[in-house]
């Protein structure tokens, strides 16, 4: 009997010891392929299990339910992983709540449905976002103009905006580029579009995308933007009511003091902002710092993430999560952010302090939220009309596309009310 009592302690001891979790390293020691970390992720929310997101904890780790499935999907993918026991994982949890740190554990309960504005003819290598979700094996659907004035993108929980231009200046390559094949065939596509769409002009077509694009974050979206996407959005809003466009881009003279009609109070995240008039110069605005970062050589050109508290800043702490606290910088059309034209109620959450700009900023806008980040691609750091695509295979740890990814899983998190 007592031999028999001794071997039910043990089999007990043995089922509480039993693999319960399953968790996912986020650091830079352990973790073999943070991209795909998050995809393997994703996966397990879409089917319908939670998820929790360990913040501060080594590098933004993830802790899953375990499963032979989900073991050997991470094995598949390439993703690192380790089993814990009930008592293990509920050690980590302890830790983690207690006062005096700096992390706090968020449940991500559902897989967000995502979309990416683009042309059509767009090749997923043509932007960073559709890369990085591509890569990370996360589906995603493409929208375009069409989809966005006929409101379909209330079935979409998150939305990116491709590197358009919403100002109707097709980009502003005018000066270089107006020769080119590329660029005549595409002004001509956007006309046509615009045309097929009732409208006269392609500035006032994208207006009325970029229109629609605000009510869905208004009513709770959540919108994600890179590149020249993040200050044209906002000149197009600011310029709702103005002709900015010269004869080139719409066939008709611009207002003649466009400048002092823009309405800063529209806007997202910029105020204060000076247009560039001239047609034949590759920039937008005053907002963008590509043309004034004459002392940040590429060799050291690095921005800062900052650092929130966990426990009362989820939100921004979760768009922050990295196995470093600097991220290799990366130019674009619009590589950074003017710091002085920055609204007070947008958070910065990367910055390069020696230049005054800003690389990655966050905001509410009604009920819903956004997120701008300078530049094209976290790894070319000087992209080209024409280069090369990037191959995330070579880059599977790379911090500056872990931002991107924690703005795909941002939508699935449990809100806590945010201190800040």
């Amino acid at each position: 009997m007592i031999r028999n009592l001794c071997l039910l302690v043990v089999c007990l001891f043995s089922f509480m010891g039993y693999a319960s979790s399953i968790l996912i390293p986020m650091d830079a020691e352990t973790q073999k392929n943070h991209l795909k970390a998050y995809g393997i992720t994703y996966w397990v929310l879409s089917k319908q299990r939670k998820v929790q997101w360990l913040l501060n904890y080594r590098g933004g780790s993830f802790l899953l339910p375990d499963g032979e499935i989900i073991r050997k999907e991470c094995q598949i993918r390439g993703v690192s992983f380790e089993i814990l026991s009930d008592d293990q994982a509920n050690s980590i949890l302890d830790e983690i709540s207690s006062p005096s740190r700096n992390q706090d554990a968020v449940i991500l309960e559902k897989a967000p449905k995502i979309a990416v504005y683009s042309p059509k003819g767009n090749q997923p290598w043509d932007d960073a976002v559709t890369m990085a979700l591509t890569y990370a094996e996360i589906p995603y659907v493409t929208v375009y103009d069409e989809e966005v004035l006929n409101d379909k993108l209330a079935l979409y929980d998150w939305l990116h905006l491709h590197h358009e231009d919403f100002t109707g200046q097709f980009g502003k390559f005018y000066g270089a580029y107006r020769a080119t094949p590329w660029y005549i065939e595409g002004k001509n596509d956007a006309e046509k579009l615009a045309k097929k769409l009732g409208y006269n002009k392609v500035s006032d077509e994208k207006l009325a995308v970029a229109l629609k694009i605000r009510n869905y974050v208004i009513g709770g979206g959540f919108m994600f933007a890179m590149c020249s996407a993040t200050d044209s959005f906002d000149i197009a809003l600011a310029a709702e009511q103005v002709d900015i466009c010269e004869p080139m881009f719409d066939g008709d003279p611009s207002d003649p003091n466009y400048q002092a009609s823009l309405d800063y109070g529209k806007t997202f995240a910029f105020t204060d902002f000076t247009l560039e008039r001239s047609p034949v110069k590759y920039e937008f605005s005053s907002i963008d710092m590509t043309s004034k970062r004459g002392n940040v050589p590429k060799e050291s050109d690095y921005f800062s993430l900052m650092d929130f508290s966990a426990k009362w800043d989820a939100v921004p702490t979760m768009l922050c999560q990295n196995h470093t606290s600097l991220v290799k910088g990366f130019m674009g059309q619009t590589t950074a952010f003017k710091r002085s034209e920055i609204k007070p109620t947008v958070l910065v959450l990367g910055e390069n302090k020696l230049n005054g700009e800003a690389r990655y900023i966050h905001g509410i806008k009604g009920k819903g939220f956004f997120t701008f980040y300078g530049g094209h691609d976290p790894e070319d750091y000087q992209h080209r009309v024409g280069d090369p695509k990037t191959e995330l295979e070579l880059h599977p740890t790379s911090p500056g596309y872990r931002l991107i990814l924690n703005n795909v899983l941002f939508p699935a998190a449990r809100k806590k009310k945010q201190k800040t």
